[in-house]
Parts: structure tokens; sequence; C-alpha cells
């Protein structure tokens, strides 16, 4: 799993078991367990050239698709080698470059040939596509592992580079993007020469800008009725340009002279990393707290790197009268990858595991390309 907020590829060993004498149906009861789990921070050179991909020449892309695939690969098979496993099979989501679900196309890179090449084993990936082309979001797709792996919960938030929500509606799983999360709350710390805002430190020193907020707030996405889906687009077009123009803004001077004032030489006073991260702290949690505050109330498990944010933790449960549930590090950091992994699961059972009622496409899917080796 890669997500957008480029922080490293996650690789999770799991294994699945299902519990119960009817194992043939839609449905069973599935337990899980998390054997292993990495996060590897991509080179320099990856995250580059992963950041300006959207960019990239067609035929550039193409090349970079296999290249990419095959550094997957390796990635993979090194890891499968440190811990002596076999997989039956390799579920990758690949890394969003462009996700354009009004305009009928999303592409996830990661070549699955070149994949199961470099690793050895069979590969589902591509989990998208089909239901993008039948007319739906083709996001989110954890939602099908939050309603059969973490049913105990009455919500699964999860906090990535992007903030999405998932519930049942009388037994009709609804789930959609919320906003950008940490692809700006990185974007801010790294201009202050942070990676990111270790427990929300920055932010909690700063203070919140409301005329910044109001305009964070301020867009048709947030009106719009599910389902919705984000992608890196959204932040580059809008939310990206405020931030900066926000570090950007200028004032003209103006002193006292006598009796009256006069203006005088304009001055920089453009916010500080601190009030921008407290600022969009605060946009996220109240772009949670709204939609959900018309739920009844129940406990919220909270995934994903936004669930380590501290701060951002404080301010949502000050904002919700849900319960917010923190899990162990190790669900927080692989949920996703886990629940890739119940997909090419699904897959490879002929079953299900990309929800209509989620995506809003014509019909339910058993979705993902198969690649052997």
């Amino acid at each position: 799993m890669s997500g957008s907020s480029l922080d490293g590829l996650d690789i999770a060993l799991v294994r699945f078991a299902v519990d119960g004498t009817d194992k043939t149906s839609a449905n069973p009861e599935y337990r899980f367990q998390i054997l292993q789990a990495e996060t590897l921070p991509y080179p320099k050179h990856w995250k580059k050239q992963l950041a300006e991909a959207f960019q990239q020449r067609p035929q550039d892309l193409v090349q970079l698709d296999k290249d990419y695939g095959k550094y997957l690969g390796e990635q993979v098979r090194n890891f499968a080698q440190k811990h002596n496993a076999k997989p039956d099979f390799v579920a990758s989501h690949g890394h969003t470059i462009f996700h354009r679900p009004e305009e009928h196309y999303t592409l996830q890179i990661g070549d699955g040939q070149e994949l199961a090449n470099a690793c050895g084993f069979t590969v589902v990936n591509d989990f998208r596509t089909e239901d993008v082309g039948k007319g739906g979001q083709g996001a989110p797709l954890v939602p099908i592992g939050d309603k059969l792996l973490f049913a105990d919960y009455e919500m699964c938030l999860n906090i990535g580079g992007i903030a999405n929500i998932s519930y049942d509606d009388n037994g009709r799983r609804i789930a959609y993007d919320l906003c950008i999360a940490n692809q700006a709350l990185n974007y801010l710390a790294q201009m202050d020469g942070l990676d990111y805002d270790k427990d929300g430190d920055l932010a909690r020193s700063g203070k919140v800008n409301f005329d910044l907020l109001k305009k964070l707030n301020n867009n048709p996405f947030f009106m719009q009725e599910p389902p919705k889906s984000l992608g890196r687009e959204y932040f580059e077009m809008y939310q990206k340009g405020l931030l900066d123009e926000g570090r950007r803004t200028k004032d003209k001077g103006r002193e006292t002279a006598g009796h009256g004032t006069r203006d005088c030489e304009t001055r920089d006073v453009g916010l500080s990393i601190a009030d921008m991260l407290a600022t969009f702290v605060e946009h996220i949690a109240l772009q949670i707290s709204i939609p959900i505050s018309l739920l009844p109330k129940g406990k919220i498990l909270v995934t994903g790197g936004g669930a380590c944010n501290k701060f951002l933790m404080e301010r949502l449960q000050a904002r919700t009268k849900h319960e917010v549930v923190v899990p162990k590090k190790e669900i927080i950091d692989y949920k996703e990858a886990l629940v890739f992994a119940f997909l090419g699961l699904r897959r490879l059972e002929g079953k299900t595991n990309v929800l209509a009622s989620v995506t809003g496409a014509t019909s339910d899917s058993c979705s993902g390309r198969i690649w052997p080796v």
C-alpha cells in the first residue's frame, strides 16, 4: 500500500481464517492476524518521481509504471525473504497518479506483471478501474473490510493523505472521502524543515486563522452528497494555493503621524507555519465532525497516520459526541494494507470486494486483475 502522503510503502503479511460452517456464503465470518508489517520509506528519487508523476509525458508515465512495478516486486521479495514467508498471493494498491472518476478514469501505477516477475508470487492489483467503468467513484475501497473485519465499530475513519469515513446505514454500507488531511499537514511541516508534525505539537503551538479557515471550508465539494472522492488534484488545484497565499500575504502598514495616520512601507505579515497547521487541523476536525454529527452516537475507529496526531485527535473529540477510539499502533499503521490483502482474497474467492453503495457504481464488483508468475 502506498498512500497519497508519500510517507512510504506499507507491506503486511496477513493470515485470514473463516469462522463457522458456511464458508461458501457471500460474507462468512473472517478473522485476521497481521504476522509481520513494515513501512519502507521511499528513497529520495522515488519520492520525487511519484510526487511529480502527474506532470509526466504519457510515454514516460508508461515506463514509470513498469519501473515502479519492478521496484514494488523487489521490496516484496526482500520482505518475504526476511520473514521466511511464502504468501499465496500479493495484493497491491499501487500508487495513485490520477483519480478523476467524473471523467471516467483513474490510474494507479505499479505494473502487475513486472511486480509478479520481480517477487515470484501471483499478484492481484488494479482494484479501482472496473468500478470507475461502471460509473462509480472507484473509492473508497476499504469499506468492505470495515464491514466484515471491524464490525464492532459503528464507524471507521481513516486519516491518511485523505480522510474518509465508512459506516452502515440500515445494513447498507456508506463511505466517502471527507477532506484532504496529511497531504496538507505534511506539506506545511516540510516548509518548516520537518518530515511531519509529530503529535501535532507545532500545530498546537499555533493559532487558528479564521479567514483562512473560512476559505478552506468554502468549497463546493463539502456540500456534495455521497458518493464522492478526492485525489491529489484537489489539493493541488484548491488548497495548496490557499496555503501558499497565506505564507505570502503582505499588508500595507499604517503609522501615526501628528494628528493622523499615513501609509508606510508594505510589510510581510504572512501566517506562520504553526498558525497554518493549527488552522488546517481545525479544518480537518470540522469537516469530519459535520457529517458524523448526523449519525447515531457510537464508537468511531480512527486509523491512518492522522490517528497518531494527538492534537488532531483532541480537536476531533472536542467537536464530536462520538467516542473516538485510537487502536493499537499495528492497526493504525497497517489497516489499509490489511484491507487490500482482504480485497485480493475476496477477488480470488470470486466474491464482492467493491460496494456500489459506497462508490455509486451501477453494481457491486469482484474487482482486480490477476497476474500469475
